[in-house]
């Protein structure tokens, strides 16, 4: 199980994004967020961007739930298929759940449902995993 009680400051990307969090802990979390018209795109809808985004939230952080402090982790790959399309005034909860963890590599699914429970899109995913923080070098691709 994890050493980290609480959940990490959510990015700042996230919160002008208007994006909170919602459940945290044993492999699982989620995030919620109230559509408005920031979030949409040229049709009138919440853009893809939205729920991939809070996606890579949920399942990154059912991860970092049970991580223990001193490793790290990142997403590697993150597919999703986009079911059903959200307006202004929807609420939409992504959630996240650990599926398998190995030494260094985790494999996560998630999903964004409405306030009906209508799914609206779906992901699974992979993660490394690192014993420690890697040290990046500003401009450097590894």
């Amino acid at each position: 199980m994890s050493d980290i009680s609480q959940p990490p400051v959510l990015s700042g990307i996230a919160q002008a994004m208007q994006i909170t969090r919602g459940e945290w802990g044993g492999g699982k979390a989620s995030v919620r967020v109230l559509v408005d018209d920031s979030h949409t795109n040229k049709g009138g809808v919440a853009h893809g961007g939205l729920y991939t985004m809070m996606l890579d939230m949920a399942c990154g952080g059912a991860l970092v739930s049970i991580l223990p402090t001193e490793e790290w982790c990142a997403t590697t790959q993150l597919n999703i298929s986009f079911l059903a399309p959200s307006k202004p005034g929807d609420e939409l909860v992504a959630s996240g759940e650990l599926v398998k963890r190995g030494r260094n590599v985790a494999h996560l699914r998630g999903k964004i449902v409405n306030s009906s429970g209508k799914e609206i899109a779906t992901a699974t995913g992979t993660w490394a995993i690192w014993q420690s923080k890697p040290n990046y070098m500003p401009g450097r691709i590894e």
